[in-house]
C-alpha cells in the first residue's frame, strides 16, 4: 500500500491520529518540529504498539508493519508532494493554525483536514488556497479507542471532500457524525458546557472532584466523568476551547477562574502529572 497519511503535531491527539492511519495501512508521516516532543512521541508509539500486541488487537507481525511504515518529520518540507491526507492537530490557536494549514496547503493534499475541537472551518479556510478540498476531522481522546469523529463541514468544503472524509473515517475504524460549521460544532459546545460547571462545582465546593464525576458515571452513566476528562484532554486546551466559545457565545463559556489558575500553576491534567487528579505513569491516582 503506497498511500500516504500526514499528521502535523504529535502530541496527544497527533500521536493516536498518526496510529490509527498507521495500523490501518497508511504509510505515515508525524511532523513535529520540537525535538523533545518528537522523540516522546516516538517511544510512545512503540509503546502503543506493544500494548496492542499484549492485547491481541493486534499480531506482532503487523504491529511490526506499522511500526516501518510510521516515520518521525522534524518539518513538513521533507514531506513529498501530494499525500492522500494532511491532518493539522497543533494546538487550539488560531494564528499557529492556519500558519501550519498554509504549509500542509502547499504540500497538494488531496484531503487537508483540521482536528479542531472549536474554531471555525471558515476561519481557518482563510490560509487555504483551495478551500473546497479543507474539511474538519474532530477525533476523540484516547484516539486509538474512542469509535466518534466528528466531520466538521465548512461554507466551501466541497461535497466529494464531505464523502471522501466519511470514507476515510471508515477506513480509521471511526463512526462518523457529519456537523455545520459553528463554534464548538456539536460535541465541544456540549462538553466544555458540563465540564466548566463541573470545575465552577469544585471551586464552590459542592464535592470533591472524584464525587462529582461518580454522579455523571453512575447516575447518568457517563464513561468517564467531566473532571477526569478534562485530565485526559488537558486543561490547557480546554481553557483555549472556552475563550474561543465565550468569543463565540458570550460569558455562558468562561473559563472558571480554578481553570486559569490551574493552567497557570502547570496543573495540565494527566500529561503534566497533576489536574484534578494525580497521574503517575499515565495512571490515575
Amino acid at each position: 500500500m503506497n498511500e500516504r497519511f500526514v499528521v502535523v503535531g504529535a502530541g496527544t491527539m497527533g500521536l493516536g491520529i498518526a496510529y490509527v492511519a498507521a495500523t490501518a495501512g497508511y504509510r505515515v508521516d508525524l511532523v513535529e518540529v520540537d525535538a523533545g516532543r518528537a522523540e516522546a512521541a516516538d517511544t510512545a508509539l512503540g509503546g502503543l504498539l506493544n500494548r496492542a500486541v499484549e492485547r491481541g488487537k493486534l499480531t506482532a507481525p503487523a504491529a511490526a508493519d506499522a511500526r516501518t511504515r510510521l516515520k518521525l518529520r522534524r518539518d513538513l518540507a521533507e514531506v513529498a508532494d501530494g499525500p492522500d491526507v494532511i491532518v493539522e492537530a497543533v494546538p487550539e490557536r488560531p494564528d499557529l493554525k492556519r500558519a501550519v494549514l498554509a504549509a500542509a496547503a502547499a504540500r497538494h493534499p488531496a484531503l487537508l483536514a483540521t482536528n479542531t475541537s472549536s474554531i471555525p472551518i471558515a476561519e481557518l479556510a482563510t490560509a487555504v488556497p483551495d478551500a473546497g478540498r479543507f474539511i474538519g476531522l474532530h477525533f476523540f481522546n484516547p484516539v486509538w479507542a474512542m469509535a466518534l469523529i466528528e466531520i466538521v463541514v465548512g461554507p466551501a468544503t466541497a461535497e466529494e471532500t464531505t464523502a471522501a472524509a466519511v470514507a476515510l473515517a471508515g477506513r480509521l475504524g471511526k463512526d462518523p457524525v457529519v456537523v455545520r460549521d459553528l463554534p464548538g460544532f456539536a460535541t465541544s459546545r456540549l462538553g466544555v458546557t458540563l465540564g466548566l460547571e463541573a470545575i465552577r462545582m469544585v471551586a464552590d465546593g459542592v464535592a470533591n472532584a472524584a464525587d462529582i464525576d461518580k454522579a455523571m458515571t453512575l447516575g447518568y452513566r457517563h464513561p468517564v466523568g467531566p473532571l477526569e476528562l478534562t485530565d485526559l484532554v488537558g486543561l490547557d486546551v480546554r481553557l483555549d476551547i472556552a475563550r474561543t466559545l465565550q468569543a463565540a457565545y458570550g460569558d455562558r463559556f468562561a473559563p472558571p477562574p480554578l481553570l486559569v489558575e490551574m493552567v497557570e500553576q502547570g496543573r495540565l491534567g494527566k500529561k503534566s502529572g497533576q489536574g484534578f487528579y494525580r497521574w503517575v505513569d499515565g495512571v490515575r491516582q
